[in-house]
Parts: structure tokens; sequence; C-alpha cells
């Protein structure tokens, strides 16, 4: 019994006069046509041919399989080994930390066996099966793209996040001009997760954090603080600038070097008083150290001013001239008793 041919692609060719007076009618034409089975069935290759020497049926599309399955696992096993611990140290030079590294890395799998998917199929001779699907992805893309504009676009800003490193967890950060702040929780693509100082949860989407101006005080080793303080017309200036310096070496949280300064504040002639500002540096800071410093620090300064006998004024306005009182008859509204 003779062995079974090999399957093939099948193509029919027109008559040339027909061909030609096809192609004069439409304009245009390749003058063949492309069965279905170009696209269904695989092209023959070198496993089908030798299957379909056997006389193995169906010899072509169990050649394109086994062709599939073995190109597919070895691209897929050499990305695991090459591409993806490349990546990984990558991540490590940019000293990325490991709840930033996870997606990456995944994302990384993933596109490695998106490609060896691609590869295997042109290699098994599925060419026109891929193609088609290229065209079919690429418009599925794009009204995806319009479905979840927002959803890519707090994705793409998440990527941001994790590569510019602009905050870490355990970070204290401000957004939203102050509005908003707190300690980060977690980050993910899609959304940074924030406990407000009230203990309260922020999901913020990771957009926000990207588009607009983001304040981490806790993001090097030193934070200064400055710290206003008015003091009476009246009262000696040299004297409060030097308890302000002195308040502030005293105290062992505040850091020798930098070394604190004192300065006028901007409204330094204010209506009720003559402004000043301490600025002092900490180390390690923190949201709990900045407030717990600078409570104690003022503290102190107070007690210092008490003692020296330097006011701390609070606003009054000062009136001049006669106030004149009518009778009670005079008084509009008020009634005759």
């Amino acid at each position: 019994m003779a062995p079974l041919a090999p399957l093939s692609v099948v193509l029919q060719s027109a008559p040339t006069g027909a061909s030609t007076s096809g192609t004069n009618a439409s304009g245009g034409g390749s003058g063949t046509e492309t069965t279905a089975s170009e696209i269904v069935n695989p092209e023959l290759g070198s496993v089908g041919k030798f299957l379909g020497d056997l006389g193995i049926p169906y010899a072509a599309a169990i050649g394109a399989a086994i062709t599939f399955v073995v190109t597919f696992v070895a691209l897929y096993v050499i990305g695991r080994a090459v591409v993806v611990p490349l990546v990984r140290r990558a991540l490590n030079v940019r000293g990325l930390e490991r709840n930033a590294r996870r997606p990456l890395l995944r994302l990384t799998r993933i596109f490695v066996a998106f490609v060896a998917v691609a590869i295997a199929f042109g290699f098994a001779g599925y060419g026109s099966i891929l193609t088609s699907l290229a065209t079919i992805g690429a418009a599925a893309t794009l009204a995806i793209g319009f479905a979840l504009q927002d959803v890519l676009k707090n994705f793409v800003s998440g990527v941001f996040i994790y590569t510019d490193r602009p905050f870490r967890i355990g970070d204290w950060i401000e957004w939203n001009e102050g509005i908003y702040a707190g300690i980060v929780q977690d980050i993910s693509f899609r959304v940074t997760r924030v406990r407000t100082f009230d203990n309260e949860l922020l999901t913020v989407p990771n957009s926000q954090l990207t588009e607009g101006v983001i304040k981490n005080p806790t993001a090097y080793d030193t934070l200064r603080l400055s710290i206003g303080f008015g003091i009476g017309y009246e009262d000696d200036i040299e004297q409060a600038a030097e308890i302000l310096i002195e308040e502030a070496e005293r105290h062992e949280d505040i850091l020798d070097d930098p070394a604190p300064v004192f300065h006028m504040s901007e409204e330094a002639l204010a209506d009720s008083y003559v402004g000043l500002t301490a600025r002092i540096w900490i180390a390690d800071p923190s949201r709990a150290d900045f407030l717990g410093i600078r409570s104690e620090y003022i503290k102190n300064v107070k007690g210092r001013f008490d003692e020296e006998g330097i006011e701390i004024p609070f606003p009054q306005v000062d009136l001049s001239g006669g106030i004149d009182v009518g009778s009670q008859q005079s008084v509009p509204g008020r009634a005759d008793d």
C-alpha cells in the first residue's frame, strides 16, 4: 500500500484569460486565490515531511504541532535562563526593593512567553495565522486602550514610580500641595496605598502621584526644620537669637553639623511682633521625630523667653480717639420702655 501523500497548501490558479479579464474588470489582483486551507493548514515543514514519508496521517498538522511545542519550550527555557536573570541583575543594580522587583520580573516572564509563542508559530508554519492574529490583536489593543484609558494611565504611572523611585514603602510623603500626607504602605502598578496620620487608608491612583509634585521629607538622612517665633518691639533681638541657638545646641536630637542658625523672618516687622526664625537639622527624620523634636524645642525656647523676660506678643489693635455713645432714644431699632 502506497504511503499517504503529505498535506500541503493548495493554490488554485485561474486560467490565464480569466485572470486577465478579472484583473481588467476589477482594476487589480494577484492572479491567484489563497484558499482557506492556507490559513488553517500549516506549511509542510521538515518534521511533517519526515512523518509523511513514514505514512502517518495528518503529517503536516502533527509535525507543525511538534515543531511549535519544541520551539516554544526551548525559547521559553532559554529566555527564563538568560533574559530574566539579566533583568533581575539590572533591577538590583538600580537598588529596587523586593516588592518593586517582583511585578517587573513577572512582566518580563510574560514578555518572554509571548515572544516564544510568536517565534514558535513562525517555525511551525503558521505564518498566515500569526499575521491574522497580529492584525486582530492590534485592533483589540486599540479598542481596549480607549476603553481602559485610566487603567493604562495608572499602570504606566506605576511603572514610572518603580523606576524613578520618588518614594518607597515606609516613607512619609505629601502631595496635592500638602492637602494629603501619610506613610506609604504599599505600591502596586495601579494604585499606591498611604496610611494617614489619623490612621486612615488612602488608595491613590498612581497617575495622581506622577502628574503632581510629591514632597518626601524622609528621602535623605537629614531634614531641616524652620521654626518661627515672635518677640515684642521692646525686646532685645540679639538676646533672643542667642536663646534660639543655645536651646538648639542643648537638644540631643538636634544636629551640631549642620549647625543651627538664626534669621529674621520674611515678615520681620509685623503689626504686633518682630519675627525670628530658627533653622535646625535632625537626623533620620520621620513624622514622629519631626513633631516631637519641634514641640520640645518650642517648649524649651518659650521657657527661656519667660525666664529672660522676653515677651511673645499676641495680635492686638490700639484704638485712638473718642467714641460718642447716644441715648437710648437715639439708638435705631430701640423700643421705648
